[in-house]
């Protein structure tokens, strides 16, 4: 079997599509690369959605903090510290068992004038259950950094949005909020990376793949017990991942050029002077 056909049948085998059955004996480095790349698309699947919906409830939970209201100030200290303080393998456990102990059959909720049964089988699939933990996660890790950078907005940024007769919501929107992210920016890419990293941890939780639809560690797993050899597929695993995080480091810096866009030599210019003529 070629490479190529090997990439065709195994490529998307992790979301469902392509061959159905694992290779079993003489593994090659094709299909090794191929499958543990078909698993990083739950990693991705994994970072990506928790990161964007841990961002807006970070941001939320970070201005909770920051009220002067202690009933919103007190429940915002406590999910940063219930979740900061517990390891995340332990989160996935608890979640997992959980999950498990609601009826399968779903929760029934009365509104008075319809009853509508919400559906709780999918929150023991890897697939949703784990994403809500990794989304609780990271939006306290994230809430927490964003809080920091609210207490550092300069005075004066303040001062002056009040000055222009900035108040509420627009105040927040057009100065205070633009800070936060332009000081919070370079801690929160640690944070995105540190989060795409423990998608790994998915794959020891109790969440099963179904129907060995794992992520990559499942696949470099497979192929280390199959082989009893580690120092092949894990190595590549590694690489998928400093490869992502290329990625991330590129993409984030983008977007910190343009966060900061307007400061004077934030987007230096290649200058080139051959030293010719003196």
């Amino acid at each position: 079997m070629s490479c190529w056909q090997t990439i065709q049948d195994y490529g998307l085998r992790s979301i469902g599509y392509g061959e159905r059955l694992l290779p079993r004996s003489d593994f090659t480095l094709c299909e090794q690369f191929t499958l543990i790349g078909s698993g990083m698309l739950w990693n991705v699947y994994f970072g990506v959605l928790a990161l964007i919906c841990g961002f807006f409830l970070a941001v939320a939970i970070a201005c909770a903090k920051n009220a002067r209201s202690g009933w919103l100030r007190r429940p915002a200290n406590w999910f940063i510290l219930i979740f900061r303080g517990s390891p995340l393998f332990i989160q996935f456990f608890l979640a997992y068992e959980t999950f498990v102990l609601l009826p399968k059959v779903g929760i029934d909720i009365n509104l008075g004038f319809v009853e509508l049964t919400a559906e709780t089988r999918w929150l023991t699939r890897a697939w949703m259950g784990a994403l809500i933990v990794l989304f609780l996660n990271t939006a306290a890790y994230s809430a927490e950094i964003f809080y920091g950078a609210l207490r550092s907005i300069p005075k004066g940024d303040v001062e002056a949005a009040d000055a222009y007769g900035m108040t509420g919501w627009k105040r927040f929107r057009r100065v205070i909020f633009p800070t936060m992210l332009r000081l919070a920016w370079p801690a929160y890419t640690n944070e995105a990376i540190f989060l795409f990293h423990a998608t790994t941890l998915v794959f020891f939780s109790g969440f099963p793949a179904w129907q060995q639809r794992g992520d990559a560690l499942y696949y470099a797993n497979y192929f280390a017990d199959k082989t009893f050899n580690p120092f092949i597929p894990y190595p590549i695993l590694a690489g998928y991942f400093i490869l992502l995080t290329l990625l991330i480091i590129g993409l984030f810096g983008l977007a910190n050029r343009h966060l900061n866009r307007h400061l004077p030599g934030a987007r230096p210019k290649l200058r080139l002077r051959p030293q010719i003529i003196r």
